[in-house]
């Protein structure tokens, strides 16, 4: 039983921070010694084409990228420095 004294918050249907938050731009995930970029939207695919390219190493997935875990933070760091948002 809850001790919450606010039924909605309590109930768990009250929206929450991140309901509020704008969406990113891409979604890292973390698979070990890969990372994968998954662009979220045109102004991020458009992004990835421009500065890393399809036919930049082993691309399967994409516009979703594979990336080395060496190199993720420069990319990141790459996307932040052009405006966009990414979140893991």
């Amino acid at each position: 039983m809850s001790s919450h004294s606010d039924s909605f918050a309590a109930s768990g249907s009250s929206p929450t921070r991140e309901a509020f938050q704008i969406p990113p731009d891409f979604l890292v995930e973390n698979h070990g010694s890969i990372f994968l970029l998954r662009p979220q939207n045109e102004q991020a695919i458009a992004w990835v084409d421009e500065h890393i390219g399809s036919g930049n190493g082993f691309q399967p997935y994409w516009p979703t990228l594979v990336i080395e875990h060496r190199y993720i933070a420069d990319v990141v760091a790459g996307i932040h420095a052009d405006g966009l948002a990414v979140r893991s």
